[in-house]
């Protein structure tokens, strides 16, 4: 891929996205990071073989992604000199909208991406805007850089935060429960491979009959013995509590 690709902020969102794009041999030619702590560009460096700086004040490249969480974008915003008239500038942070980060770098082409871990392994599902003025061809390159990496759907830009809060944090509601089965399994005698193995088929299965049966009532009421199921209404109120109010600290 011909393409010279910038990112600003070296994170964990950053080594989501090299690492699906390497998986299927997409990495762009040429990639920059540029991160003040150099351990973080240094694991770059050797994971990934890309250029890195430690000097974030001019950003070059046909698309350049602001990785960074909110209230530093802000900043990094107001420091950040205007980028090249052909440069596609793609937001991954939630809360800051298009408009606001358009004005800031007086530059039209803006895109916001909300993307999610499983990017890392092709499975993603990663929403995205863009402003009008993209053409066309902006289009493309977005989707020559996400689609690899898994579903990548265009939504309105006021249903962003929604998707960071259940698509972008979700897997964080799910990943300890799968793990704490595991461990379970093995203290119930199974090996460590077969506890993985059966948490792993029986998670994939629960999905895939939840989502494709037309009656979910009648899926979820196929089990009779339901051990959580005095903990349900808890639980519940645990997940509304929790995310509502993260949900209403990115809208505010």
């Amino acid at each position: 891929m011909e393409m010279r690709i910038t990112f600003l902020g070296g994170g964990r969102v950053v080594r989501i996205i090299l690492g699906g794009l390497q998986r299927t041999g997409k990495l762009p030619g040429e990639v920059m990071v540029c991160d003040p702590d150099e351990d973080s560009l240094r694991i770059l460096e050797d994971e990934f073989g890309v250029k890195t700086s430690a000097d974030c004040s001019s950003m070059e490249g046909d698309v350049i992604f602001l990785a960074v969480h909110p209230p530093v974008l802000k900043d990094v915003l107001n420091k950040m000199e205007s980028p090249s008239p052909e440069s596609l500038i793609v937001s991954l942070a939630p809360r800051i909208r298009i408009e606001e980060i358009q004005q800031a770098l007086d530059h039209p082409k803006v895109a916001r991406v909300i993307p999610n871990a499983p990017s890392l392994v092709n499975r993603g599902y990663n929403p995205f805007s863009a402003a009008d003025e993209l053409t066309g061809t902006d289009l493309e390159i977005l989707q020559s850089l996400f689609e690899p990496l898994g579903k990548f759907p265009e939504v309105s830009e006021d249903k962003l935060e929604a998707y960071a809060v259940i698509t972008a944090m979700g897997p964080t509601y799910l990943w300890f429960q799968l793990a704490e089965l595991e461990t379970l399994a093995v203290e119930f005698g199974m090996s460590p491979d077969e506890a993985a193995t059966a948490v792993h088929s029986m998670a994939s299965g629960a999905v895939e009959a939840l989502y494709s049966h037309p009656n979910r009532d009648m899926v979820m009421d196929l089990i009779p013995v339901k051990p959580l199921e005095d903990a349900e209404d808890d639980i519940r109120a645990i997940y509304r509590e929790s995310l509502m109010r993260i949900y209403q600290s990115l809208t505010e």
